[in-house]
């Protein structure tokens, strides 16, 4: 049995919590969320630091410092992140639902995530780009929550 299939969110070590990351990169995406009604929405924008072929931060143990919206959640925060797309390995996991097939450690390849057109690889671009007035037009509806 594998650990996420024996061991909850919070039993996880450090290193099986960080290989739970698929390397969609949905999270880096910017979010905008709607002040009268709380709704959230994406957008094609990422977070500069992202290497959007590789869909990996380029400044990883760094990112909180760099990036003070970088939210780094664990176990307890899963389970609240409303935001974090279906597709996240840590809400399936907190939802019950295991890891998908295209799930890397499911597949045993890293490319599996972009194959199944879960990652944004080819469908951002880096938000100090555009300019902040802008940022509204750049909401996308390929992103499920």
């Amino acid at each position: 049995m594998s650990f996420w299939e024996s061991k909850s969110l919070a039993e996880m070590t450090t290193a099986e919590w960080e290989a739970l990351c698929d390397g969609c990169a949905r999270c880096c995406m910017v979010k905008l969320e709607d002040e009268d009604t709380g709704e959230v929405h994406y957008t094609d924008l990422v977070c500069d630091l992202l290497d959007t072929d590789t869909c990996r931060c380029t400044r990883y143990p760094q990112r909180h410092e760099l990036v003070p919206d970088c939210i780094e959640f664990d176990a307890d925060l899963a389970d609240t992140l409303s935001w974090l797309p279906e597709s996240c390995a840590y809400r399936r996991l907190s939802e019950g639902r295991g890891l998908a097939d295209w799930h890397p450690l499911v597949s045993g390849r890293a490319d599996s995530v972009h194959e199944a057109g879960i990652s944004v690889r080819g469908r951002v671009v880096h938000a100090g780009s555009v300019p902040e007035a802008e940022h509204e037009e750049r909401i996308v509806q390929w992103v499920t929550m």
